[in-house]
């Protein structure tokens, strides 16, 4: 049991902390919002997840295992979107890349909305899930108890590495006072979450 706790931690904590659409968002975020609204984030996009790690172990799996072309739609759904959100942080003006002081019951709300849809539309983490329910829910005697705990670690690595590229962005956000910083960063983040979007794209091409 104690081996295959490790063994789920580990790809959950992989699975969430290597780069992804969410986690250069959440870099994003981080440079641009006071810590609580960064972490709001953060939070929706971790509990968000866990809901989509549930959904994989129950009826969506094999639902959406018997619709290839669902499967591909909703891939390209979500995938049109975040490139949509790479242009937007491309086109963001400077003037809204300055270290937040300010925060408000509002703002929480909306940023922890926006973690929760963006990750809802986040490709990565719906292949992530089905492969994670793939290995270690599915082939276990008793499958409710081990999803509930798949999802459980899964919170649990969302929320380290999701916060952890936020926490980053907050370190960078003095050293992009600069307007010439901002601008390059934008771009470079941009071009990531871009690249991250196409590789995923290509990589699920048959």
């Amino acid at each position: 049991m104690i081996s295959s706790l490790l063994a789920m931690s580990t790809f959950a904590l992989v699975g969430a902390i290597t780069p992804g659409p969410v986690n250069v968002l959440a870099l994003s975020h981080g440079t641009t919002q006071a810590s609580g609204q960064s972490m709001a984030f953060v939070l929706g996009a971790s509990v968000t997840y866990a809901g989509v790690v549930v959904l994989m172990g129950t009826s969506a799996q094999h639902f959406l295992i018997g619709n290839p072309i669902l499967v591909s739609a909703t891939q390209w759904l979500g995938s049109l979107y975040l490139l949509f959100l790479a242009w937007k942080i491309a086109s963001a003006p400077l003037s809204t890349f300055k270290p937040a002081s300010g925060e408000s019951p509002t703002r929480h709300w909306q940023v922890f909305c926006s973690g929760l849809s963006v990750q809802v539309l986040n490709p990565k983490a719906w292949l992530v899930a089905l492969s994670g329910v793939g290995l270690f829910v599915l082939p276990q005697a008793d499958v409710r108890a081990h999803l509930w705990l798949f999802c459980g670690v899964s919170l649990v690595a969302c929320l380290i590495g999701v916060g952890t590229w936020a926490i980053m962005g907050r370190a960078l956000a003095r050293w992009l006072e600069s307007p010439v910083r901002q601008r390059y960063f934008n771009l470079a983040l941009a071009g990531t979450l871009a690249l991250s979007v196409v590789g995923m794209i290509l990589t699920n091409s048959p």
